[in-house]
């Protein structure tokens, strides 16, 4: 029996070996037809998928939806085909085997909703629904490919196709344009390689980001997928740390998400979040608008539990936003008074307690009720022992003499 069953496992093993290496000769013959190929392809299919789509009685509502973007899609097409670079860019070949293969997909379901024989209702209208995201996909993945400009990087000028880092170049703007199209997967690959590249040449990879490529990673952001969350992340805080792409960080939404990866996300997350944040939040209409959509809070929690780095970058937040005098209550509200007083005198990093004694200096020059707090929090014992370290004394200095007509008072 053990021979038998032995027997059966390897043969099961076998069969999925070779249905794997099936797969991948097939996608090996897949990649090696041109664009042109693939273009003819999906225009000899349109009629037939019409036709089909077009004889399906059931689900009236969202066939016609559906029959509506495959009408689409020759226009859409007609513009990608029509640019000088077209055969040349691989991203094109790869959108046009999408685009067969979602073909293929309408012609399967119109067959399934023709013979009734599906599994279900509700498992029909969910693969519909799921059908018409992959044609809204198809569509506008397609227009991002005509919009991007990268499909030009296979004619660069002569003074750039002369150096040797043309492929490079080449091979970081078609990476970029993988943050905009595509699946999950795909832009998560694309997302760990721009990592790569800005570790080993930040200065190379700058110049080329443009708007669109901020605003890919804004949304990726609230992608379903955590790595892609955390890549997305990680590449916004070096964005942010650099100091080029502020104003499209801003315009582009990045601040509430960002705020949300700090409440819940990942250590690594909360920690590139935050100092993602801190770059941010030197302006004070960026302040404003980190503390208008709840910043505050999950930035004092994460002085509190955060590491080193977590909390040194969330405490230089907090300054910023207190340097921002309408915000001072709200922050005092928010047990930022306490929280301050522990970092002066136990934070991890010289930084931190920094950052603390420079907000305690605009929190005393705030109103009485907060001086009282601090006070009674022993705010005064700690100012006096920092004085007494290697830091700078000059905002320490400034919190105690805006406290003497409180201590007196006391």
């Amino acid at each position: 029996m053990f021979a038998m069953g032995t027997m059966a496992e390897l043969g099961t093993m076998g069969k999925f070996g070779a249905m794997a290496e099936e797969q991948q000769v097939n996608q090996m013959v897949m990649d090696k037809q041109s664009a042109e190929e693939w273009l003819s392809r999906v225009h000899s299919l349109i009629p037939s998928v019409l036709s089909k789509a077009k004889t399906v009685k059931n689900f009236a509502g969202r066939w016609k939806t559906i029959i509506s973007k495959i009408d689409q899609i020759p226009g859409c097409l007609s513009d990608l085909s029509s640019h000088p670079c077209f055969s040349k860019n691989k991203l094109c070949n790869e959108q046009l085997q999408s685009v067969v293969k979602t073909l293929n997909e309408v012609i399967e379901l119109a067959e399934l909703c023709s013979t009734d024989k599906y599994e279900g209702k509700l498992r029909m209208q969910s693969d519909l629904d799921a059908l018409s995201g992959k044609l809204d996909l198809n569509l506008r993945d397609c227009m991002v490919l005509i919009k991007t400009g990268v499909l030009g990087e296979a004619t660069l000028p002569l003074y750039i196709s002369s150096s040797l880092e043309t492929p490079k170049i080449s091979s970081l703007k078609e990476l970029l344009a993988r943050l905009q199209i595509g699946h999950l997967e795909s832009k998560h690959n694309a997302l760990e390689n721009l990592l790569r590249a800005m570790q080993e040449d930040e200065k190379m990879v700058m110049p080329l980001i443009g708007r669109a490529n901020v605003a890919a990673l804004v949304q990726l952001l609230t992608a379903t997928s955590t790595r892609i969350r955390e890549k997305a992340v990680n590449l916004i805080s070096v964005l942010a740390e650099s100091g080029h792409c502020d104003e499209w960080l801003i315009s582009e939404g990045v601040l509430p998400p960002l705020v949300r990866l700090i409440e819940s996300g990942s250590l690594e997350t909360k920690e590139k979040a935050a100092i993602a944040i801190q770059r941010l939040s030197m302006t004070e209409e960026n302040a404003r608008e980190i503390a208008g959509h709840g910043g505050i809070t999950p930035l004092i929690d994460l002085c509190k539990t955060g590491d080193s780095v977590s909390q040194a970058a969330s405490a230089a937040a907090l300054k910023n936003i207190s340097a921002v005098s309408e915000l001072r209550q709200l922050l005092g509200e928010e047990g930022m008074v306490r929280v301050a007083i522990d970092l002066l005198d136990h934070g991890i990093l010289l930084g931190s307690r920094e950052h603390m004694a420079e907000c305690l200096q605009n929190l005393t020059a705030a109103s009485e009720a907060l001086r009282e707090a601090i006070v009674s929090e022993g705010g005064v014992p700690s100012l006096l022992a920092y004085l007494d370290g290697p830091l700078p004394q000059e905002p320490a200095v400034t919190a105690l003499r805006n406290l003497i007509p409180s201590v007196n008072s006391e």
